[in-house]
């Protein structure tokens, strides 16, 4: 286990439920006295595994996000790594000190000061009386609530009580962190400070364990996720492949999530391993398959640069909702003047289009776009019609062409980009994610901007202090 910071091996967690509260009564009795005169009894409870049979491994220095629905066990298979909860079966295996933040200050007494909490606190996460006083300015200093470190932690409000727990968690130089959804509190400068101080920890070869409903945390934090559903590990791998699972679980039926789930069992069978390449470049045998059948071969040209088309810049993330009223085809980026591309110049403008059919009568619909990184960082979406004003309504077989205008305000690299038709109250009516991927190569009076957005800077300089108003 040298390079292995937590083991987890086909955990289990099994709760008994209780139509009403004199079954409870029941089933501590009256098995017992029926034991005694040798009859079998049947059980007053009905079952509820809250985690069933996960296994993964999580590396020394690994950063690894959990994700999943609520009520998917992910609070559940925290509880039990942290130790406390008793698993039904299986086993945990931890290498180093654990500090959690699950419920932040669940360990505090609410008649002690914050002073006495944090030495207290501090203590059960494994530091001596010695350590605690070397760090106790560094950590009241994070929590940052200024007197009220010595008033009882009971006049503290919500924001103040999460600032100190995460204090004391975070400054125990923790070999293992485990956070629950805890960065959900606190204001702003607080999340910030905390982000900070994770990626500190990372920096470090510290590992750490996440929860969120924060996809862009997941995508900019992890290494790896792992998807649950109902208590069953779906999934573990690339962090955007087990976003797009989950964004496909969180929108369907019962029914769907079914098919979804067998459909990541068949992918898991099927691939050698869980991570592929977002983008790769295909041979000439099989470029044929990732073109639109509605793309003239005259409409596109093979480079690697400029402005062009390159059959080789193929998605291997994308995911399709299953359509639910309306279906998009057809998806392409063009120049103002009509040629299809996906290698773009920087500081020129484009069209992403795409054609939609509605397969119902559909109301209050819009169009959706998004523009992401290749790690799953949003850069910048657009919808239309705009949010304050009425959507629009479309009959069954109705066939229209969405056009998204845009300036491409980005610098060199390869970037993807998302669609979707949506209805009333918010409802999808098809979704595609990563749909294609497109190239950004320099401007072509090349570029001073560096970064990925390219705000269009035009800098001078002047040989004298310029008075305020005298640049323009």
């Amino acid at each position: 286990m040298n390079n292995i910071a937590i083991r987890v091996g086909n955990l289990s967690k099994c709760y008994h439920i209780y139509d009403r509260p004199q079954d409870r009564l029941k089933q501590l009795v009256i098995p017992k006295l029926r034991s005694l005169i040798g009859r079998n009894s049947g059980d007053y409870f009905r079952e509820f595994w809250a985690l069933n049979d996960v296994s993964f491994e999580v590396g020394s220095g690994e950063t690894v996000g959990i994700i999943g629905r609520n009520g998917s066990g992910k609070s559940t298979l925290l509880q039990m790594i942290c130790g406390t909860l008793e698993p039904t079966s299986g086993a945990v295996e931890t290498r180093g000190r654990v500090a959690a933040l699950l419920e932040l200050g669940a360990g505090f007494n609410p008649e002690f000061t914050g002073r006495e909490n944090v030495y207290m606190n501090a203590t059960v996460l494994g530091l001596t009386q010695e350590e605690i006083q070397s760090r106790f300015e560094e950590i009241a200093a994070f929590a940052d609530i200024g007197d009220f470190i010595e008033q009882p932690v009971k006049h503290y409000s919500s924001g103040m009580y999460a600032r100190l727990a995460f204090a004391v968690a975070i400054n125990v130089d923790p070999s293992i962190l485990i956070v629950d959804e805890a960065l959900a509190v606190g204001d702003e400068p607080f999340q910030r400070k905390c982000f900070a101080r994770i990626e500190e920890i990372k920096r470090n070869g510290g590992t750490i364990l996440f929860v969120s409903h924060s996809t862009s945390a997941i995508v900019e934090l992890c290494d790896r996720a792992v998807l649950l559903y109902a208590g069953e590990m779906l999934f573990t791998g690339e962090p955007k492949k087990a976003i797009a699972w989950y964004q496909k679980l969180m929108n369907a039926t019962h029914e769907q999530a079914l098919q979804i789930r067998e459909s990541i069992r068949q992918y898991n069978y099927q691939s050698v391993s869980s991570v592929e390449p977002l983008v790769v470049a295909q041979s000439d045998e099989g470029r044929s398959a990732v073109l639109s059948e509605n793309i003239p071969p005259e409409a596109l040209q093979e480079s690697n640069s400029d402005e062009s088309y390159d059959v080789s810049l193929v998605s291997k993330s994308m995911v399709a909702y299953e359509p639910n009223g309306a279906e998009i085809s057809n998806f392409r980026i063009e120049t103002i003047d009509g040629q299809i591309v996906n290698c773009l110049y920087g500081r020129a403008r484009y069209k992403f289009c795409y054609d939609v059919t509605f397969t119902k009568n559909c109301e209050g619909v819009r169009f959706y776009t998004l523009i992401k990184t290749l790690t799953g960082v949003e850069l910048g979406g657009g919808i239309y019609p705009a949010d304050n004003l009425k959507g629009m309504n479309y009959s069954k077989g109705k066939k229209v062409t969405m056009f998204f205008e845009f300036y491409c305000g980005l610098n060199s690299g390869t970037y993807f980009i998302n669609c979707g038709v949506g209805g009333n109250g918010g409802q999808s009516l098809h979704r595609i994610i990563d749909a294609m991927p497109f190239r950004v190569a320099l401007n072509k009076n090349k570029t001073n901007s560096f970064g990925i957005i390219d705000f269009g800077y035009s800098p001078y300089v002047t040989d004298v202090f310029a008075k305020k108003g005298d640049l323009t």
